[in-house]
């Protein structure tokens, strides 16, 4: 098994390998320029690496991307083999990376927050305290309420 060094200096490899490979060396015009490759890992024993990555586009864009990936598996693996000099090329596996829909969902949760805060500032605008303006005691103040009585 291999240290996590290594397998991190190897998942960097791969990802920059891959990314030069595809924006240079892929003709195929499914993957063109709105591929990104966003992160790689490989397992500890360096056999198997896995590649995400985000496509700039629609549903079809993705799935026609996925496609092209795929079928470039095989040049892609020949080129990290080439480039890491390891005994053994890694399988790579392509994953596409759930990033953009997470920021998308966080994104109209902090919509819907800033709206609600927006009601409630509204709602308040006009209000008066429930009691007094300071609800809290002062040193002075027991004194000046048990003359009162």
């Amino acid at each position: 098994m291999a240290d996590n060094a290594r397998a991190k200096k190897l998942a960097d490899l791969i990802r920059e390998v891959v990314a030069e490979k595809l924006q240079r060396g892929i003709k195929d015009p499914r993957l063109g320029s709105h591929v990104t490759i966003t992160d790689t890992r490989v397992t500890g024993d360096l056999r198997e690496a896995t590649v995400f990555y985000t496509v700039y586009g629609d549903d079809e864009d993705r799935e026609n991307a996925a496609r092209g990936l795929e079928s470039a598996k095989g040049v892609l693996r020949s080129a990290v083999g080439a480039a890491a000099g390891v005994k053994f090329t890694p399988t790579l596996a392509f994953v596409a990376d759930a990033l953009p829909e997470n920021a998308k969902t966080i994104e109209n949760l902090l919509d819907r927050a800033r709206a609600s805060d927006a009601k409630v500032r509204e709602a308040s605008s006009g209000a008066d305290y429930a009691g007094e303006a300071d609800p809290y005691r002062k040193p002075g103040d027991d004194e000046a309420g048990d003359a009162a009585e």
